[in-house]
């Protein structure tokens, strides 16, 4: 098996997701983003030795693109599986991140793979692929980050064993933060410090709060030797906010921190 990525547990996650993989129940992730989610299912596919297709999924998502479609090549047509079908033939994982972001009409192929049939039916070709012991759906989603067309339907969610994720106690963010990039104790302490103060701030009505993700890519721009401030510029302000003055006034919690 290969080295699993790194992944720091905040609670009892990796339990809860291996009983859910032994008991064949499929699993939503809630959660803001950055905070984990993907890098979570990517460790425990690794460590059961799974292969794993991951979708991210969109507006223009249809339920072809995760079941798969006919092609044409060198004059004849085929069929070609999409990422979710390949997962229920090979036994492996289907993760599809960010799920309310799909058109309604593509999670219906999700409702009998996501209770106690396990079967994928392909209209297309006429089959019905019944799910190996193997296989796990994984869904996840932003639940403060959606609006009311966007929301995920309850007969859809009451379907999954749900497991909600957060930004990580402070200690627990400086020890990600070390363990992603190598950096000193000291610096992963200032940038946590730094990001719960911007999370604090709800005046300024930022879309998204800073994620542990970004602090990773701080640390990483500091570690190759560039400006600190400028680090917190290019990879946790400017990627929270396009407004100017808004930027700026983030810029000034940076100053007193890393001026």
């Amino acid at each position: 098996m290969s080295e699993l990525p790194f992944y720091q547990p905040h609670s009892n996650e990796i339990e809860l997701f291996e009983h859910a993989y032994r008991n064949r129940l499929p699993l939503l992730i809630k959660g803001p983003t950055g905070c984990g989610k993907t890098r979570f299912v990517s460790h425990m596919a690794a460590k059961l030795n799974l292969p794993l297709y991951t979708v991210a999924c969109h507006d223009d998502l249809t339920a072809s693109d995760l079941v798969g479609r006919h092609l044409i090549g060198d004059g004849v047509t085929y069929w070609n599986d999409g990422p979710l079908t390949r997962a229920v033939r090979e036994g492996g994982i289907c993760y599809l991140d960010e799920v309310v972001e799909a058109r309604k009409d593509t999670t219906v192929v999700l409702h009998p793979l996501s209770d106690d049939r396990r079967i994928l039916p392909i209209e297309r070709t006429g089959e019905i692929l019944k799910a190996p012991p193997e296989f796990m759906l994984i869904v996840s989603y932003n639940p403060g980050y959606q609006n009311f067309l966007k929301g995920m339907k309850p007969s859809t969610r009451q379907r999954f064993v749900s497991l909600r994720f957060d930004f990580p106690e402070s200690e627990l963010e400086q020890q990600i933060v070390i363990g992603e990039t190598g950096a000193d104790a000291m610096l992963a302490k200032r940038l946590v410090n730094l990001a719960n103060s911007l999370r604090a701030l709800k005046e300024h009505d930022l879309e998204e709060a800073a994620s542990t993700r970004l602090l990773v890519y701080v640390a990483t721009l500091i570690g190759s030797g560039f400006d600190p401030a400028e680090a917190c510029r290019a990879a946790l302000v400017e990627p929270l906010t396009d407004d100017e003055e808004t930027a700026e006034a983030l810029m000034e919690i940076v100053y007193a921190s890393f001026g």
